[in-house]
Parts: C-alpha cells; structure tokens; sequence
C-alpha cells in the first residue's frame, strides 16, 4: 500500500501549537530565573551539613576556667545587620563612621544581652564566638537564627553570653562569607572590677543616707501583662531604681493585681532564689495577697546592677523585672 493510500491519521502540530508550547517554557524559565536571582544571597548561604563538618562549624560550650559566678552586672547590646546597597559591605549599626561594629566590654561572670535586629535587605544569623577567623563554631546559647535557617529581613531576637573567662571574643553574622564582608564585632571581657563581690551580694557598712521608693505590682485584665508600677508601654512601667551603695533602702510594696505576689532584690533575675541583703517581702510559699501592702528595709551592697522582681515563679519572665542600680 502506498503512501497516499494510508488509511490512518498522520498527527502533526500545528505552529500556533509550537508556539505557545515555547512561550509556557519561555515563561516557566523567565520565573525561575526571577525567583532564583531575588534570593540569590539566600542561596549562596547555604553550606550543606557536610560542608560544616569539614570547615568545623556548629557550636561548643563556653570557654571554662572554673565555674563561673554571676556578677549582677547586665550589660545590654543593640545591634542591628546592614548592608550597602550595592551588597559589597556589610557591617552592624553603620556602615562607616563610630557606630560601626562597636566594641563590647565587660567582666567575667557579666551577663551580656544582645538585641538583634535584621534592618538588612539579606539573610543573616547572629553567634558569639571566640575564634578570630570564619563563622564560627558559636557558643552555645549565643545564636539568634543559624546558616540553615537565618533571620529574615525585618526579624529580631535576643541572645545572651555569660562569658566564664577573660578574653577577645567576638559577635558576628554566621552566614559563610558574612563576617568576611564586615559583620564581625569585638567583645573585650576582663577580670574583677568588683564583680566576686556583686556576685555574691556582698553586704557593705551603712552610711546613714535613708532613701525610699514605692514599688505596686501590677496585671491586665487579661493576666497576659505583669509590670510594676504600670503596665508595658505606659509611663512609669518598671522603673529603674538608683541607690548608692550603703544607702538605707525602704521599699513600700502593695499588690494592686488579683494575682498572689512576693518581692525581692536579686542577682539573677531567672533565680528568685538569688536574693541579697534580706531584701524580701512575702515569699513564694507565703506571698502577699490581692489588696495587701507592706515595707522592707535594707542595707544596698555592693556596687552593681541588680534587679528587683516578683520572685512568684515565672512571674518576672512575664514582665514583673525591673533594674536596681547601685553606685
């Protein structure tokens, strides 16, 4: 049979049908190309698991020499990722000038409080380390986001690092390539400067100045917000208090919630055990009741920052933590 005699259907495409079938491809490889390019920072940061391994990333455990005793002191460090607009330089704070990656110092046993923020238009994750070259390993519990899963733009988050010996450490963006590029800042941390003796609370001799503050604990109606004085975002929410050391300190306490409360001085404000100078009113077993109010009278200590909390378990978590200075 010839081929003009063949009786079955010969299917060709026509070139409107080619045509379009190009333009879907065109359009699949257009949005690809789009969605690659716009987070191509995003990409190039990644480093597989392997890849940490071999070049010794992840985390290890602060530095130890002895264990290390709370001074008191916080010491709080805002810091925020930029890059220029052309993505060559990136930095903390500013791109040039003072404000530039600023220096931290503190003691041994301070509590140091990063707050990180990402104002970048990048991908970037914040570690403490003490290794002088790459991205880390970082200290544990000093990481705000990782190179697997960084911090968006617009992001933010707290990092905290007690360091337990002196030394240079530094805080950086643990994305690979970052602290090359300029996100590296240094921590000096020294020994002493009255920290043994804040760390302990110590008591000092009275000098005869009387000072008085008065402290109301405070809630919403909703039991979401604590704060002394008044709630988050109004005025007077958890004030300092200032004193000097030696000062005679009468703190009038009343419990203006209907929640149960106790207060106290302390050291470490995630340790309500951690109260100096016989600073306590109420406890957490016997605490003051909706309506009630009282006085505690101490001798302030050492130099140092403290805080003044509820010391009712996880009550200063939810806000009732407020800063006692002593000059």
């Amino acid at each position: 049979m010839s081929h003009a005699e063949h009786e079955e259907p010969i299917l060709r495409t026509s070139p409107a049908r080619l045509g379009k079938m190009l333009a879907i491809l065109l359009g699949i490889m257009v949005v690809g190309g789009a969605i690659f390019f716009l987070n191509y920072d995003y990409w190039n940061s990644y480093l597989p698991t392997a890849g940490k391994i071999q070049e010794g990333l992840g985390s290890h455990a602060a530095p130890v020499a002895g264990t290390v005793t709370a001074t008191g002191q916080v010491v709080d460090v805002n810091l925020a990722f930029m890059e220029s607009p052309d993505f060559k330089v990136y930095a903390f704070n500013a791109l040039s000038g003072t404000d530039k990656n600023p220096d931290v110092h503190a003691h041994v046993g301070d509590k140091i409080v990063f707050h990180v923020a990402n104002k970048g238009k990048s991908f970037h994750a914040f570690a403490v380390t003490d290794s002088p070259t790459g991205p880390g390993p970082a200290i544990d519990g000093t990481t705000v986001g990782t190179a697997d899963e960084p911090m968006k733009p617009g992001s933010s988050g707290d990092a905290t690092f007690v360091p337990s010996k002196a030394g240079t450490y530094y805080y950086i963006c643990a994305v690979p390539g970052h602290r090359e590029l300029g996100m590296e800042g240094k921590i000096e941390v020294t020994e002493g400067a009255g920290g043994s003796a804040a760390a302990s609370g110590a008591t000092v001799a009275a000098t005869g100045n009387k000072v008085e503050f008065s402290v109301t604990f405070v809630m919403s109606a909703d039991f979401k917000q604590y704060a002394f004085n008044a709630l988050p975002g109004q005025p007077g929410s958890n004030p300092d208090i200032k004193v000097k050391s030696g000062d005679t300190v009468t703190i009038h306490v009343k419990n203006d919630s209907k929640s149960f409360h106790a207060f106290g001085v302390v050291t470490d404000p995630t340790d309500p055990s951690s109260i100096v100078w016989n600073s306590a009113f109420g406890t957490p077993d016997n605490p003051m009741k909706p309506g009630k109010s009282g006085d505690v009278t101490f001798v302030a200590g050492a130099p140092g920052t403290y805080h003044y909390i509820c010391t009712v378990p996880g009550h200063a978590a939810l806000g009732m933590d407020a800063k006692f200075i002593v000059q």
